[in-house]
């Protein structure tokens, strides 16, 4: 049997413990651990744990600009992040798929379904309720469109600095990026350091949210369904 690996991170302790104890039920699903949003061992906690799905609450989505879920993804790139929330906002949940979350889930929904939409994204799924779903997909839409036309905030980027923020927003190291593009680490650097000069940010978590809201997606994603 093929277990699901999860994590979640919620603030609110009594909804994990009594999830958990439903979740254990489950004979394909393994909670591997829980914690708090603000924790300082999570990071650490996605190395070790080596979760297949994290579940997140959406606040830290809207407030930070998606930068919690980069930073999850950016420790384990191909985890799987899954909203869970008592919100509906269609602008959270346009940040939340920009941030590369696959999943939107609410909070009254049933374990059934929970566990159906956990066991999904691990198939390559994507699921958001359909009130929010139109909103979404029509803003994607235009971010893909924008980053065609090349009209947007990354038109000022050369195209070997675009490859290297596309290895960025797919989680990858320099290492990495600079090992499936035939150049030095030393050249990523460089590149990097004129990407952040470029787009005026600060850090390549910054550069990542800008390339994002602006339609860029990591090379083979699937569309949600």
């Amino acid at each position: 049997m093929n277990f699901v690996r999860l994590l979640m991170v919620d603030d609110h302790l009594m909804l994990t413990e009594a999830l958990s104890v439903r979740l254990s039920t489950v004979p394909d699903l393994w909670l591997v651990g829980r914690c708090e949003l603000e924790d300082p061992r999570l990071p650490e906690m996605v190395r070790r744990l080596r979760p297949d799905v994290i579940t997140v609450d959406v606040e830290p989505v809207g407030t930070r600009g998606g930068e919690l879920v980069r930073l999850l993804r950016k420790e384990r790139p191909q985890v799987h992040v899954v909203v869970l929330t008592g919100r509906h906002d269609p602008e959270q949940a346009v940040e939340a798929a920009r941030a590369g979350v696959q999943a939107w889930v609410s909070k009254e929904s049933g374990v059934d379904e929970l566990t159906a939409v956990l066991r999904g994204v691990c198939a390559g799924h994507g699921w958001y309720p359909p009130e929010l779903l139109g909103t979404v997909l029509r803003e994607l839409r235009e971010d893909a469109v924008r980053a065609t036309e090349r009209t947007g905030p990354l038109d000022c980027l050369s195209d070997r600095e675009r490859d290297v923020l596309q290895g960025m927003v797919a989680g990858k190291r320099g290492s990495r990026i600079a090992e499936e593009l035939r150049i030095s680490t030393e050249t990523v650097r460089t590149h990097t350091r004129s990407i952040l000069a470029k787009l005026h940010v600060h850090s390549q978590l910054e550069a990542v949210s800008v390339a994002t809201s602006a339609g860029m997606r990591p090379h083979g994603s699937r569309p949600m369904r």
